[in-house]
Formats: structure tokens, C-alpha cells, sequence
């Protein structure tokens, strides 16, 4: 009948301490405080409270999913600072839902109370579970190895076998073994036991403290991307513009089509350069299902740098932008530009110019523009201004459930479709417009003969006469126009560095493992040294014993298994490790339960 071991119940307890801080400091992840170390919850309490669960990482990954789904309304509604002309569009089409969003906020996204709350929480969180965790690990860095628990054969992994050699050869060969697998190794030498074995020592070893390392890289690259992306709000500047062939462009203020920067950028800080458009060239595939798909997009440049640099030639392509100073010029359209001549009633030139025509679509680039004649004489010399609105076509087709359209995007049948309007354009009142749409509130447009809406189809070179006498429009030729955006990202390198190292962090916390090796080596009762291997793993692995069974047969080449007494190996050949002579490889049903219970950080353990 079994009886409980009383006697020995102080020597238990030792050894299942020993066993605990044999499994301690494994991880750097914070310890849940007892019922007991719960301090009472007055304002002090609810503020450690509030803090632990702020800095904890089940937040962090909260608040990370929070930050990812509150940026969603901001590339589905416009943006005040992306593109305030849509902005005021779908404020005047959407009268109603507009406040709404305006009292939300979702006009200015990025800048708004409640997208900085999440931002500026998730940065605080990451900053309080990094920092204390940091320190942990580098304490572990500094510390040795935990010395062997009393019962290596309640760890998960384990064996043991007999020797003829000496203990301090068998630890002496089994901490170059381990030094050569890249373990630190510490020696620790340990006296006689109360049964009768001789003094020996043990060899702890640890290995994988780049899992940790990576995790907390991983974290803190989280902290440098969220900081980049901080500074490219704050101190980035963007703008925009339209380049005919042959026309410049100068990196200032009054040059730009558009433009929007950070809260604390300067436009002092814009570099002085500029540019000329030479040539652009476009290419697009002619056969095949993929017709019309472009193939090359091109922009041949003359640029200078500083007031007086001199002047260089390079080309802009789709991602190969142009780096000067701390700006980037990059080439993101492509379009054409009708070159138009408007004389007025009295025969006098008004207006002669390329009009850039904005595509609609990518596949056959058909494009839709307007013409502003502002200096305007009638036939009874009155002064008033004119105004054209139509679509141009590269390759005229027409059909009845498109009407004009496009079929290709190069200039094989370009068309020049237009209506004409006569009165005010509404450019003298004071408010901006936009220069590609035509307001035509005050405006009538004009008629033909039959008193049908006047409408003329123009091919380079063509004419036609306005009603009435108004004037005449002359299509003259085609040029084309590329659109360039200029930004400074002060944040990017520091944001690419951060994605690199969260990566390569994320890589290492995932696939290093953290383990540790005890070897312990005594001479037994009857002279013969005893060697005990056992290991432990932060993680539940399949490879922990398969590794220290190949620690073992290393080890053997200078610790041979000896015979028992009585028993004769067969054909002469040592007994293996994992034989009666050597002992169990993996522990039986009972110590597997009993290390996950004692062994301190066990693979359940550190899992919760």
C-alpha cells in the first residue's frame, strides 16, 4: 500500500524550488500578480491598474487594429489636405451626409482628435511594454545560466547512462560540446549525495536569446515606423503639376498646381531647382489581348540646381524619379494637349495655346477639357468672354452606346469635339475655380443656322466658323503634357528601416527557439560516474528531444556507455542511451505532468 513521503517533504519542496528557478528568467514577458500582490483599488490602484492594462501587448495589438480600421475612411471619403476640390464637390452633392462626416471629422482624417487618441495611446502602450522588457533582457544577457535542478529527469526531455570516465572529463568534453553548438555554458561543481554517490558537477547551458531579441526588435521597429510616420505628416510637403512639351517648372510656391504639406513644414525649406519638359514619349501594345496597355512612359528633362547650377538632361520614368536636393520628382500621368487658335468678332487674335484635356479612361485616353477666352470682342465690339467644352479623342470612333469615344491611346485619328458658350465665365469674382471645369450659370450657348446647339468636330488643321460672327477656332496641332509630383518625405528611410527590421524581428521571434541543456555528471556508489542530460524549451517543440538526443551521442564519443554489472551487451557493443544502461530519452507518463507542474516556465507554462 503506498504511503506518503514525509520524511522527505522539506527536500522536496528544495528541490521543486530549485526546479522553479531552474525554469525562471526564461522569458521576458511581464508575471501576473497574485490575488495577493493586488493592491487595493483606490485612485493609485485603478491608475496601476489602468497602466498594466494600457502597456499591455494584448492591447497593443488592440489598439494596432483600431489604428488600421480608423485610417479606412481615409481612402474611401476626400481628404481637405489630399484634394479640397473634391472635398467641396461632395459637400455640394452630398449636403446632408457632409455635415455629418464634417462633424465626424472624416474630411481631415489623419489630423482629427480621435485617429491622434489611437495613434498617440498605441505609441504610449508599445513604449511601456517595450521598455521594462528591454531592461529584463539585458539582465538575462549579463546573468549565467541557471544552475541544474536536483530531478533533471522531471524536465520534458531527458536521459541518462553510465561511464567509465572521470566527472570532470565527462563536464569538461560536455561544455565544449555545448560551447561549440553556440550554448552558453556555465560550471558548477556540486558535493557528495546522502546516498552514498561521490562529488561531481553539473554544465547549464542556454541557447536562442535571439527569440527575445527579435521580439522586442519587432516592437520597437513598430515604434520607429510610427515615429517616421509622425515626421512625414509633420515636416512632408507634396504638390503637384502639369507640364506641356516645352514648358518649365520652378520649385516654388506660385508655380505648383496644388500643393499640401505638414503642420510644421516651412516653405522656406523648398529646394531650388527646376525643370524643362523636352520631349515626353509613350508607348502602348497594338495586338494582343493586352492592346492598348501602355508599355513605356518616358519624359526627357533638362533640370537644374541653385540659382545659378548648371543645367543637366535626364529622363523621369514611372518609378525612377528625379532626386534633387531633399525632393523627388515623380512622373505619375500622361495626357494630351490641343493647341487652339480663337479669334474674335473683329478679326483679332483673343486666344492661341496648347489646352491640356484630362483622360477619363486609361484604355483609349479619351480626354475632356475646356477652353477659357477671357480678352473677348463681339462683332459690335463688346467685350465679353467665351468658353468651350468637349472631349478630345486620339483615335476617333463613335458608336450608340458610347458615342464618341477613343479607341486607341496614340494620335492615329485625333478629334477635336466641342461646345461653344458665349457671356461670363465668372473668373472676375474673386472665388477660385477649377481650370478643367466651365461654369456656364452665366453663360448661353451658342446656335447654328437651323437653331440646333452649335457643335464643331476638328482634325489638326481644321476650322470652323463661330455663329453669328462671333470669331473663328482654328485646331491647329497636338502636344502632349506629363504631371509630376514633388514631395519631401522626411520619414521614408527611417519607415523602410523600421519595416526592414520589424521583419527580420518577427522572423527570429518566430522561428528561433529558447532552450536550456543541463548536463550533470557523479561518481556512483559503486565507482562508476553517472551522467544525467536533461532540456527544457520555451515552446513546445517536437525537436527539443530529437536535439538532446544528438547532444547525448556527441557526448558520448568521450563518455562511452559502460556495461552493467551482471548484463553483457550483445556482439559486444555498447548499450545506447536510450537502453536500459542509458535510461529513458523522452521520461515516463508520471515525469512528464510532474515537470510541467514544477519545472517552472514550462511549455504551458509560458504559452499563458
Amino acid at each position: 500500500m503506498p504511503t506518503a513521503d514525509v520524511g522527505n517533504a522539506p527536500e522536496n519542496t528544495r528541490a521543486d524550488t530549485e526546479e522553479q528557478e531552474a525554469g525562471g528568467r526564461i522569458s521576458t514577458a511581464p508575471r501576473e500578480d497574485s490575488a495577493a500582490d493586488v493592491p487595493a483599488l483606490g485612485p493609485v490602484g485603478w491608475a496601476r491598474w489602468f497602466w498594466r492594462q494600457l502597456t499591455s501587448m494584448r492591447v497593443a495589438l488592440i489598439l494596432l487594429f483600431l489604428l488600421s480600421l480608423a485610417a479606412v475612411p481615409g481612402s474611401l471619403v476626400p481628404q481637405n489636405g489630399a484634394d479640397a476640390f473634391a472635398v467641396r464637390d461632395f459637400k455640394e452633392r452630398n449636403g446632408t451626409l457632409a455635415e455629418v462626416y464634417d462633424k465626424l471629422q472624416l474630411f481631415d482624417v489623419y489630423s482629427s482628435v480621435w485617429f491622434s487618441a489611437i495613434y498617440i495611446l498605441l505609441f504610449v502602450s508599445l513604449i511601456g511594454c517595450i521598455v521594462p522588457r528591454s531592461w529584463q533582457f539585458v539582465g538575462q544577457l549579463r546573468s549565467r545560466p541557471p544552475r541544474a535542478p536536483r530531478r533533471l529527469t522531471r524536465m520534458p526531455a531527458h536521459t541518462t547512462w553510465r561511464t567509465d570516465a572521470e566527472p570532470e572529463r565527462v563536464l569538461g568534453a560536455a561544455r565544449t560540446l555545448l560551447r561549440g553548438r553556440r550554448f552558453r555554458t556555465s560550471l558548477t561543481e556540486e558535493p557528495g549525495g546522502p546516498d552514498g554517490s561521490g562529488p561531481g558537477g553539473s554544465v547549464a547551458a542556454e541557447k536562442g536569446y535571439l527569440r527575445e531579441a527579435g521580439n522586442l526588435v519587432f516592437h520597437v521597429s513598430l515604434i520607429v515606423m510610427l515615429l517616421a510616420f509622425a515626421a512625414g505628416q509633420l515636416w512632408n510637403s507634396e504638390g503637384g503639376k502639369l507640364v506641356v512639351e516645352g514648358d518649365g517648372f520652378s520649385n516654388t510656391l506660385v508655380h505648383y498646381d496644388d500643393f499640401t504639406s505638414g503642420s510644421l513644414y516651412d516653405t522656406d525649406d523648398l529646394d531650388v531647382f527646376g525643370f524643362t519638359l523636352e520631349e515626353f514619349h509613350a508607348s502602348f501594345e497594338r495586338t494582343g489581348p493586352q492592346r492598348g496597355t501602355a508599355r513605356t512612359f518616358r519624359a526627357d528633362v533638362s533640370y537644374w540646381e541653385g540659382a545659378d547650377g548648371p543645367e543637366k538632361k535626364t529622363s523621369i520614368e514611372v518609378n525612377h524619379p528625379l532626386k534633387v536636393g531633399e525632393s523627388k520628382v515623380f512622373l505619375v500621368g500622361h495626357g494630351y494637349a490641343p493647341v487652339v487658335t480663337v479669334t474674335d468678332g473683329q478679326g483679332k487674335m483673343a486666344y492661341r495655346g496648347p489646352v491640356p484635356f484630362l483622360p477619363q479612361e486609361s484604355l483609349g485616353l479619351t480626354s475632356t477639357g475646356v477652353i477659357k477666352v477671357k480678352d473677348y470682342r463681339n462683332k459690335d465690339g463688346e467685350k465679353e468672354q467665351l468658353g468651350f467644352q468637349g472631349i478630345f479623342t486620339p483615335t476617333y470612333g463613335i458608336d450608340a452606346e458610347r458615342g464618341p469615344h477613343s479607341t486607341f491611346p496614340e494620335l492615329d485619328y485625333p478629334v477635336l469635339s466641342l461646345n461653344a458658350f458665349h457671356g461670363d465665365l465668372g473668373v472676375n469674382a474673386g472665388l477660385p475655380q477649377n481650370v478643367y471645369q466651365l461654369d456656364t450659370d452665366k453663360m448661353e450657348q451658342f446656335k447654328s443656322e437651323d437653331g440646333d446647339l452649335f457643335r464643331a468636330d476638328l482634325r489638326p488643321g481644321e476650322s470652323v466658323e463661330l455663329p453669328d460672327g462671333a470669331g473663328t477656332l482654328t485646331f491647329d496641332r497636338v502636344e502632349q503634357w506629363a504631371s509630376f509630383q514633388v514631395s519631401q518625405e522626411p520619414g521614408e528611410g527611417w519607415a523602410l528601416a523600421g519595416a526592414t527590421a520589424a521583419v527580420l524581428g518577427l522572423a527570429g521571434s518566430l522561428f528561433v527557439r529558447r532552450r536550456r541543456v543541463w548536463v550533470r555528471a557523479r561518481r556512483g556508489a559503486d565507482g562508476v560516474t553517472v551522467v544525467e542530460m536533461a532540456g527544457l524549451g520555451r515552446s513546445e517543440s517536437a525537436r527539443l528531444p530529437e536535439e538532446l538526443g544528438d547532444l547525448a551521442f556527441a557526448l558520448q564519443d568521450d563518455a562511452p556507455p559502460a556495461a552493467d554489472p551482471g548484463e553483457a551487451a550483445p556482439d559486444g557493443q555498447d548499450p545506447a542511451p536510450g537502453e536500459d544502461a542509458g535510461g529513458s530519452t523522452g521520461g515516463t507518463a508520471e515525469d512528464v505532468p510532474a515537470a510541467t507542474e514544477d519545472a517552472g516556465p514550462s511549455s504551458r507554462g509560458e504559452n499563458q
